[in-house]
């Protein structure tokens, strides 16, 4: 675990304020149905920060449009699943109940606030709009409270900086307008897919600060959407590894660093480079393809480009369990010893 981790804001005593079961998603192409998301679970507890890695096509950002319905249908189609929140689930409510609790109860971030951003309005505008929508605010006290939200992610001279559009702020105040739009209407959860990756590395770390302090002023529920693990390590307090469409692991963010037990973690955790000097061999290739998901998984969806496979893992797709302290589970049948066959088989 590197120095400098998040201090761990939650813990099992906090109330669940997201629970998803069982949430399934594909999409209907001309070639045939993409098994985009397969029976992910997982819960978010209040103040908590989940972060959520995985390859490009992993399932991670799918997963999350799936649960506030953000996805065009068609191609897309939620075939099962629950997500409960405030007393309701989100995948039986109305459209229109569904547009209120975006943007309002639960916020999101987008990886590209360039494209996220619309060109035409300036971003007093787009901070205005959910202010009066959701809040019922009039025009002054949603310029107010926009102008407060700008101070509170660090955009100076906030209240002349309404005036101006998205192509007047750099990639890193874009990000920060975005964040602000976010948190607008003061959610209990957000989501933030990726929006550090279009960033340099110091901007990338000042967006990672503001998101720390914001978490500790406003105890929000935050869930981080990632490939990027040395991220993680630093704001997160649990971690979901995902692959083929599935959660393969989870577990604390100390104890997924210090005994990661999925195939697929431990292969990412030898990608990220060391900066203590305690490796001096050459970074390691996840050798192969992530899966097509041309059909239900059936199978271990890493089976192919594991070192650890066999016979069990093409005949049966593992399910989660427990091992290891504080709700550590993992999909794997193989048990990361040296006699692991023998051992998945007993």
């Amino acid at each position: 675990m590197p120095d400098g981790a998040a201090p761990q804001n939650s813990d099992a005593s906090d109330p669940t304020v997201l629970d998803v079961r069982d949430l399934k998603t594909v999409f209907r192409t001309r070639r045939g149905e993409v098994h985009a998301v397969n029976n992910v679970s997982f819960h978010l507890r209040a103040g908590e920060l989940l972060g959520v890695v995985g390859e490009s096509g992993s399932g991670k950002s799918v997963t999350m449009m799936s649960l506030i319905r953000l996805l065009p249908m068609p191609p897309a189609e939620i075939r099962s699943g629950s997500v409960d929140f405030d007393d309701m689930d989100l995948m039986q409510v109305s459209e229109d109940q569904m547009r209120a609790i975006r943007g309002a109860r639960i916020g999101m971030i987008f990886q590209d606030p360039m494209t996220s951003l619309n060109p035409v309005f300036n971003v007093g505008y787009q901070l205005m709009e959910p202010l009066r929508k959701h809040m019922g605010l009039g025009k002054e006290a949603a310029r107010k409270r926009s102008v407060e939200l700008l101070e509170l992610v660090g955009i100076p001279d906030a209240a002349r900086r309404l005036k101006d559009y998205p192509h007047q702020f750099s990639g890193g105040m874009r990000q920060r307008v975005m964040i602000a739009i976010a948190l607008a209407c003061d959610p209990k959860v957000l989501i933030a897919d990726e929006p550090t990756t279009a960033l340099d590395v110091t901007i990338q770390a000042q967006i990672l600060e503001l998101v720390k302090e914001l978490r500790q002023k406003l105890g929000m529920a935050i869930v981080w959407i990632t490939h990027d693990l040395g991220v993680i390590a630093g704001i997160a307090d649990r971690v979901m590894v995902m692959y083929g469409g599935q959660v393969v692991e989870e577990a604390p963010v100390r104890e997924l660093f210090a005994n990661p037990k999925h195939p697929y973690t431990r292969m990412l955790l030898e990608t990220v480079p060391s900066l203590s000097g305690e490796r001096n061999d050459r970074l390691q290739v996840i050798q192969g393809q992530p899966p097509m998901l041309a059909c239900d998984p059936d199978s271990c969806a890493f089976r192919d480009r594991c070192p650890h496979a066999f016979d069990r893992c093409a005949a049966e797709n593992p399910l989660l369990r427990d091992v290891g302290p504080d709700g550590h589970r993992a999909a794997c049948f193989w048990d990361g010893g040296t006699q692991g066959e023998e051992a998945a088989h007993a």
